[in-house]
């Protein structure tokens, strides 16, 4: 072998050759000695942690601090439920008011028509805000009861100038409330415009009066009322049923701040779907299977609601439903709504002897009538009668204090 004019021998590479293999292998071995210690390194084993424990002191305080916790969290969350309900419930009555104040503004000329003298009627729609009052008793009346209306002026209900001055004095509003004929400024109409003139105790309603139409004359009466005044309390009573007006306001000042308030006796009757019947329900499907009762709701008599509920109806006038029965539409249109019901069985005592006796052991009842005849049988010629014997007396009215 030549390398650059030098002579190379064959010894001299051989030696070089072997020389190389020792030291490749010696540096192979050096390296696979320390990746194997590395991976020893990396393999050193573990503390077993389950032999580890802690001392049972601390995990009954940790879980009393758990408890306490959660029992804090509890409370708290139950105080804010609270809270959001009662917030809830003042929101719930700030907007019926509100929608009440609006509705009595911008629609009091639509839903009513009034039937006072030049000047009365004047004076109501030229004031802007309505009359302030504790109640306001609306008397349920037909086109063909002057006489019933006529033995109520002359027993319970005060006349003249005795009427001007309970309203004005104790904030006791009473009217008989009728609506109109169908012929509309016929005979019936006038008869009633006759009558106003001599004792000013009615209330128009824009309505049209028929006996099927009781519900829709109730719905009304209550928007109408409460469009003109502004009472705790809005009653609607029957013109055959006796009643003590200084007791009524008596049983209604224990309800005064109580919000969404119906008083009256509370009844459950069946749901007649039988054509032939008095009371019969088309809408007897509704409720269930035949044989079924209504919900509880107070008799037709005589009943009685809060400010409140007075302006619910006044609000969703237009979507109130009307069932055949007007106390069980009424029931219906508060059986959804936080409504307490109130059953006071002295708002329907019977006649003689029953409110008697009542009366001579200082019970003395709300309101008296006979129920096989929803009201005081032959109530024109007994009402004197019932008065003489189960009435408050004279000086109770003006001596009742609310």
């Amino acid at each position: 072998m030549k390398m650059r004019g030098k002579v190379f021998s064959g010894k001299a590479a051989f030696a070089l050759c072997i020389a190389s293999f020792l030291a490749g292998s010696l540096f192979t071995s050096r390296t696979y000695n320390w990746a194997h210690q590395d991976d020893n390194a990396l393999s050193l084993p573990q503390p077993d942690l389950s032999l580890i424990t802690r001392p049972r002191d601390c995990d009954n305080k940790q879980q009393k601090l758990v408890e306490g916790k959660t029992e804090d969290v509890m409370d708290e969350v139950t105080k804010t439920h609270q809270a959001i309900q009662s917030l809830d419930r003042t929101i719930s009555t700030l907007e019926m008011e509100l929608a009440a104040a609006r509705t009595s503004h911008n629609e009091r000329s639509d839903s009513l028509t009034y039937n006072y003298s030049t000047s009365s009627t004047h004076s109501i729609s030229s004031s802007s805000t309505t009359k302030k009052a504790f109640v306001v008793i609306g008397i349920n009346t037909a086109f063909s009861s002057k006489k019933r209306r006529d033995s109520v002026r002359e027993t319970w209900m005060p006349r003249g100038e005795n009427l001007k001055k309970l309203e004005k004095e104790k904030g006791i509003v009473i009217r008989f409330v009728i609506g109109y004929s169908a012929t509309r400024g016929g005979a019936l109409d006038k008869a009633i415009e006759a009558e106003e003139a001599e004792h000013r105790d009615f209330l128009r309603l824009n309505h049209v009066e028929g006996y099927h139409q009781l519900s829709t004359k109730t719905r009304l009466y209550f928007s109408t009322a409460v469009s003109l005044w502004d009472a705790f309390f809005y009653v609607k009573v029957d013109d055959d049923v006796h009643l003590n007006v200084a007791t009524l306001l008596t049983t209604l000042a224990k309800h005064r701040f109580k919000p969404r308030i119906y008083i009256g006796c509370m009844k459950s009757g069946p749901v007649l779907s039988q054509k032939s019947a008095k009371y019969h329900e088309p809408e007897h499907w509704k409720f269930g299977e035949e044989g079924n009762k209504y919900f509880r709701h107070a008799t037709g008599q005589i009943y009685a609601i809060s400010k409140d509920l007075a302006s619910y109806i006044s609000i969703n006038l237009p979507i109130l439903h009307r069932y055949a029965n007007e106390d069980v539409s009424l029931g219906s249109w508060f059986i959804g709504l936080e409504v307490e019901h109130v059953d006071d069985r002295s708002m329907c005592c019977g006649t003689p002897p029953d409110c008697q006796w009542k009366a001579q052991e200082g019970n003395v009842c709300v309101a008296s009538f006979d129920w096989q005849c929803s009201g005081i049988c032959n109530s024109v010629d007994r009402m004197k009668t019932v008065h003489d014997s189960c009435g408050e007396g004279n000086s109770a009215l003006w001596s009742v204090d609310i």
